[in-house]
């Protein structure tokens, strides 16, 4: 009797067992589940844009429901505070495995030293070529020399914004040239508005928004290949009147020396209560001032957004060309070099990577207005929903018909930040033009003697 009792519970709990694992086997097996995989991301996340409280929900969701085997864990940081990141991040050997990030500029640690996978494999693995503009995909067009990132947008980096209501206030047109723009100083001050409104508290803004425009129009096509060459320097005649204008716009009251206490995220608000009659800043900028969807709410309403014109900085004298602006490969995504080739974590990373910077999400960046240009071939603009500044942003490129270089983009840090921090130094007054080129072609020596 106790050996048939031992051998019915060891029947008992041999099936109890058995049918426990076949039940959890064949769940996994119905719901198709995969391994989960985890992703650590850093985002740059703008709230000042009206898309921003949208974003979580278009962008991220969206994936992670249509992605339930990739978790991702995320990071959201905007202007230095990402970009201190970033560079902190790859000094410790502890980059996320997926990242926001430029072609060049302020992402070189990553491109230089080769901390960015190569996207090219997967890419004509894929076949994107198909669905991405031939200037996306060009590897010399970013600073690694290959596809660090997978890029969003063509970019330029001056946009002129006018408020013709401000000007008509005051019995103005547009400025054409900067004699015109000179004049209209005293005229806008009497009713109370600046001229020109800039973020200068930031070091980037000056050299990415204007003077690389202001640079390129000086210095001409190709001259930053010039300096990188030697057979220019920056202490050139041409690159020095460059800096020099600089310093007559700020001595004529053109630009207020009090941009230089701005902040970046204070200015929109300054351009849309009319503060001045003129705007300075990139054509993603644009995104601070159309509706944000989740509240109907605009910095300027639609109606209103008709009387902003947005073309690209009036003639210069004494510059070689006029009628040009400072272009740039936009940014994008891109995966930490450290992941193993055809592991699960890689095909996860890039399956992340595409929905980024692909057509869904590029569609939503237009019609949000943080992007004006995309890289993607296959968006038919004409069924976007775009605000009348949105529209004019996207024709920008038929204001100007010369692009040249941004300076953050053709010079590694070393060299670009002296030029940043300089050009402060002449809006403060605490140094010359000629103080400035000497620094930076000095910079730029030492950059190419350690190489």
């Amino acid at each position: 009797m106790k050996k048939i009792q031992s051998v019915i519970l060891i029947t008992l709990l041999l099936t109890g067992v058995f049918g426990s694992c076949k039940k959890q086997s064949s769940g996994q097996q119905q719901a198709g589940q995969k391994p989960t995989t985890e992703l650590r991301v850093l985002n740059y996340y703008d709230m000042t844009q009206a898309a921003a409280v949208e974003e979580p929900a278009v962008v991220w969701e969206v994936f992670e429901k249509a992605n339930p085997d990739i978790k991702i864990i995320r990071e959201d940081l905007f202007n230095d505070p990402f970009h201190n990141k970033v560079e902190a991040y790859a000094a410790t050997g502890q980059l996320p495995d997926v990242m926001y990030a430029w072609p060049s500029g302020r992402s070189t640690t990553l491109h230089t030293k080769k901390l960015l996978k190569d996207l090219g494999p997967l890419t004509r693995k894929d076949g994107l070529a198909t669905h991405y503009t031939a200037t996306a995909l060009n590897p010399s067009s970013q600073a690694s020399g290959y596809l660090g990132i997978l890029p969003r947008a063509i970019t330029s980096t001056s946009a002129f914004y006018i408020n013709l209501e401000v000007l008509n206030d005051c019995g103005l047109q547009p400025a054409k040239t900067y004699a015109e723009l000179q004049d209209q100083v005293s005229v806008l001050k009497a009713k109370g508005y600046d001229t020109i409104l800039m973020a200068n508290m930031d070091t980037w803004v000056m050299q990415s928004c204007l003077f690389s425009l202001v640079a390129g129009r000086f210095c001409g096509e190709g001259w930053e290949q010039n300096i990188l060459s030697g057979q220019a320097k920056f202490t050139d005649p041409d690159f020095t009147a460059a800096l020099n204008f600089i310093k007559t716009m700020y001595d004529d009251g053109v630009i207020s020396k009090a941009t230089l206490a701005t902040g970046y995220g204070d200015v929109v608000g300054q351009f849309a209560s009319n503060r001045g009659a003129y705007y300075i800043d990139g054509d993603w900028r644009v995104a601070a001032f159309i509706t944000d969807k989740s509240t109907g709410q605009a910095l300027i309403s639609p109606d209103k957004q008709n009387n902003i014109q947005v073309t690209v900085f009036p003639e210069i004298p004494g510059a070689k060309f006029n009628q040009s602006d400072s272009v740039i490969l936009g940014t994008g995504w891109g995966m930490n070099a450290a992941i193993p080739e055809n592991s699960a974590k890689e095909e996860a990373a890039w399956r992340l990577v595409k929905w980024l910077s692909g057509r869904e999400v590029q569609s939503w960046l237009l019609e949000t207005g943080q992007i004006s240009t995309p890289t993607r071939n296959d968006i038919n603009m004409e069924n976007l929903r775009l605000e009348p500044m949105q529209l004019a942003v996207g024709n920008l490129s038929r204001e100007y018909d010369k692009a040249t270089v941004v300076i953050d983009g053709a010079f590694d840090g070393v060299v670009h930040v002296p030029i940043n921090d300089g050009l402060q130094a002449i809006g403060m007054g605490t140094e010359t033009p000629e103080q400035v080129a000497a620094t930076v072609q000095a910079a730029l020596e030492t950059w190419k003697a350690s190489r």
